[in-house]
């Protein structure tokens, strides 16, 4: 009796079977004592796929609105609602569809001195940022980045450009082979006070980005002088990389889509198929040039949200090293029409030198007068938030 009170467990603890579940489901009773089934049920690995996307665990459609918009900021992607910056967003599209006509003048140099150039960059990567979440299947998010793209801004620049393509085009190029000495000089002198203004719009630290404005035109004046090729026969994947290259020139200043395309040997082919209508070269070369858009906006605008100061600099220097091409004297006639520089002749160095400090002094005015409503557009409202919050407090 006694021994049988020794072998029993004191009130309050747990018996033998249960101790032993607690220790990992081991007991000296036997297996028929013992329920297995919670250990075995906990021991069980999760064997759901491991994603390396972040995206991943956040539900399509929640997607917070900083990660639908990417890297640039909410101000930049505000829409343009104004009639008067609408039109000035029309006329500035007709004067980009004119620039891309001329070798060495592009259309971003226009969007740059007319102080659309970041909202013009966000806004193609947020298109870039729209198709890449439809890529990953989120359709929902896809829809809400979609609506965060400025259309209306896009719609009108677009329409301004195509405008003047097609009413401007003709007497433009006729000028440009039957004036090429006058054009150059007013096309020169608009590059460099596209750069002035450029320059202006340096935040802070104007002298420290002086060697990187430098080394740009540097490098935009020894490129421009290469001799351009023709490839005979190019393959399809050089098409596409063609168009990935040459839409660059479109938000690059200084840089002439036309002029890349004849360094590349493209020239030609392309050319030849617009005249043709061959869809196929068409179709691989659209394809290229929508792919390049997308990447190369992307990283641009990554670049300005974290170097903005430095990424200008580049940019003034791609414009400056571009006026190889809009030197009124080459070698052979038309703007643009041979790397290699000539001397001017005569009295066409007065003309040439009376066109450039026009076409010159039209747009150094032309941006200062931008940038004092700018400026004053942006104290009225301060104003007016100022007087409204009064208002509110008393």
């Amino acid at each position: 009796m006694a021994e049988d009170e020794a072998q029993r467990p004191p009130e309050g603890e747990p018996a033998a079977t249960d101790a032993a579940l607690v220790d990992g489901g081991r007991s000296d009773v036997g297996p028929q004592d013992v329920d297995d089934e919670p250990a075995e049920q906990a021991a069980e690995p999760d064997d759901g796929p491991i994603s390396l996307d972040p995206l991943d665990a956040i539900p399509d459609g929640e997607l917070p609105i900083e990660q639908l918009v990417g890297e640039r900021p909410l101000e930049a992607m505000a829409p343009m609602r104004r009639p008067s910056a609408l039109l000035g967003t029309f006329v500035t599209g007709g004067v980009m569809g004119a620039a891309e006509v001329v070798p060495g003048f592009s259309g971003g140099t226009v969007a740059l001195v007319a102080g659309i150039y970041e909202r013009l960059i966000a806004n193609i990567r947020q298109g870039a940022r729209t198709l890449s979440l439809l890529i990953r299947a989120r359709p929902r998010d896809a829809w809400h980045a979609l609506l965060l793209i400025d259309w209306l801004f896009l719609i009108v620049l677009g329409v301004g450009m195509l405008g003047v393509l097609f009413t401007v085009v003709g007497p433009l190029r006729e000028l440009l082979e039957t004036r090429p000495m006058e054009m150059s000089s007013v096309f020169l002198g608009l590059v460099l006070g596209a750069a002035v203004i450029a320059g202006r719009r340096l935040r802070e630290g104007r002298g420290r980005h002086f060697l990187v404005v430098v080394a740009a035109a540097a490098v935009s004046f020894i490129g421009l002088g290469f001799s351009p090729g023709t490839i005979e026969d190019p393959n399809l994947l050089l098409i596409v990389a063609g168009g990935a290259i040459a839409v660059t020139a479109w938000i690059l200043p200084g840089v002439s889509g036309s002029f890349l395309l004849l360094i590349l040997g493209l020239y030609p082919t392309v050319v030849t198929a617009a005249a043709d209508r061959d869809l196929g070269i068409l179709i691989l070369f659209a394809i290229g040039c929508l792919l390049g858009l997308a990447a190369f906006s992307t990283f641009l605008n990554w670049l300005l949200a974290r170097a903005h100061d430095l990424v200008l600099a580049a940019l003034i220097g791609l414009m400056v090293g571009s006026v190889r091409v809009l030197w009124p004297w080459p070698s052979e006639a038309g703007v643009g029409g041979s790397a290699e520089l000539g001397a001017p002749v005569g009295t066409e160095a007065f003309l040439a030198l009376a066109l450039a400090l026009a076409a010159f002094s039209l747009v150094y005015m032309g941006g200062l007068s931008a940038s004092a409503v700018q400026r004053y557009r942006a104290s009225w409202a301060e104003r007016r938030e100022l007087r409204q919050a009064e208002r509110e407090h008393g």
